[in-house]
């Protein structure tokens, strides 16, 4: 496939500060051969900026899904959640959060914040590898995305 008949590739935001975590995600995201591109940053303060296009974000593209781990340094995911789910420019952006809490308080709240689904990290290799491929196939081939800007046209 040349470049002109290549797809626009999907954005995929991942707001994770744990670096073997994140290389895993992206190398699922490698396996699963959906044309993609990953950003990845570790802090919640760093994925607000990014998403509302600040320094020194300003020219990057909002992404059209975000993997959100709940366990940040500073900013909270739940933070994060609510900052995204308040805001008429980002909260159509599908958030997945992407955590290794089980517990029924954090699965509670950021359902009640609006996230799009709640998936616990496996701790195994493989199972995690595959949990990864699955969130990509699932909103990256099944489910019809907001149209780009993700501007409210009411």
């Amino acid at each position: 496939m040349n470049e002109h008949n290549r797809p626009k590739p999907i954005n995929i935001l991942l707001i994770e500060d744990n670096p073997g975590d994140a290389e895993l995600v992206r190398i699922a995201l490698e396996q699963a051969k959906l044309y993609n591109q990953l950003l990845v940053v570790g802090d919640g303060e760093k994925a607000i900026a990014l998403l509302r296009q600040q320094a020194p974000y300003e020219d990057i593209q909002r992404p059209e899904l975000i993997l959100l781990d709940l366990n940040l340094p500073g900013t909270s995911g739940f933070e994060v959640l609510s900052e995204i789910k308040s805001d008429k420019e980002l909260m159509r952006i599908p958030v997945v959060v992407l955590t290794s809490s089980k517990a029924d308080e954090d699965i509670l709240k950021s359902y009640n914040l609006h996230a799009n689904c709640f998936i616990n990290k496996p701790l195994d290799l493989s199972q995690f590898l595959n949990v990864v491929g699955c969130i990509e196939t699932f909103w990256l081939s099944i489910v019809i995305l907001p149209p780009d800007g993700h501007k409210d046209r009411q």
